[in-house]
């Protein structure tokens, strides 16, 4: 039953991470608003009780501020994570190349499964609390992991590395005047695709290629992507292990 109950499970977790990422490739604007209004639900609880638990270390016990302050900047908090999440998602997931698109949600899948995995390791060997761990805290390396995995796609080719020629052609000749969502969002992805490339033919002057490629990595802007996988990433390992 054990192996039966273990199956099940890694089975959930793959279905839950595909069907988060196809929700982002199929509906951008959705699963922003939605992933933004997660962030802040799920803030408001775990900030205020974060809060409650430090606001000792800095003012004592019985401080009055503790009735006023908590909810207070708990909420601030848990809105400003919320938006960030929000936009993370939608830039994304928003654009309008659809084969570039797909392969960021595969690798967008792989990080939130990564997370999930790593989560739940820490729940049954440490006691690890996912939803605590997972929102917010995780995000760093699961941005780091997905901006690997998009630079390890575009060194194969799969998603674009445009020139600055080409970011040209397209404002001059093919942006209107008022762009969609989807158009400014493709734009942005060249822009920082173009970003990463000049920063690490900068840099790799005067560091070793491999080097100078680790470092555009982590100054990447897809490393932002981190804030919305740790996000269900403990979802998903908070549910998984409530099952167990």
């Amino acid at each position: 039953m054990r192996v039966i109950l273990n199956l099940f499970l890694i089975l959930f977790e793959i279905a839950a991470c595909a069907a988060i990422a196809w929700s982002g490739l199929a509906h951008a604007v959705l699963f922003a608003a939605a992933t933004g209004l997660l962030a802040f639900v799920l803030g408001l609880r775990l900030e205020v009780l974060r809060l409650r638990n430090e606001l000792p270390f800095y003012f004592g016990p019985g401080n009055a501020l503790r009735g006023l302050f908590v909810p207070i900047v708990g909420f601030g908090e848990a809105l400003f994570k919320g938006l960030l999440a929000a936009v993370a998602a939608l830039f994304t997931f928003s654009g309008t190349d659809q084969s570039r698109l797909f392969w960021v949600a595969v690798a967008f899948g792989l990080t939130i499964y990564a997370g999930a995995a790593l989560l739940r390791f820490l729940s049954i060997r440490l006691d690890a609390r996912p939803e605590r761990w997972g929102f917010f805290r995780l995000a760093p390396p699961l941005g780091l992991l997905f901006s690997a995995a998009i630079a390890l796609l575009a060194a194969y080719g799969l998603v674009p590395s445009p020139t600055v020629g080409d970011i040209g052609w397209t404002i001059v000749w093919e942006m209107p005047k008022i762009p969609t969502v989807e158009q400014a969002s493709e734009l942005f992805f060249r822009l920082k695709q173009a970003f990463d490339d000049f920063v690490v033919t900068l840099l790799s002057a005067y560091l070793n290629p491999t080097w100078a490629r680790a470092v555009g990595i982590i100054i990447s802007v897809n490393v932002l992507a981190g804030f919305v996988a740790s996000l269900y990433a403990a979802v998903i390992a908070g549910i998984v292990r409530r099952l167990e």
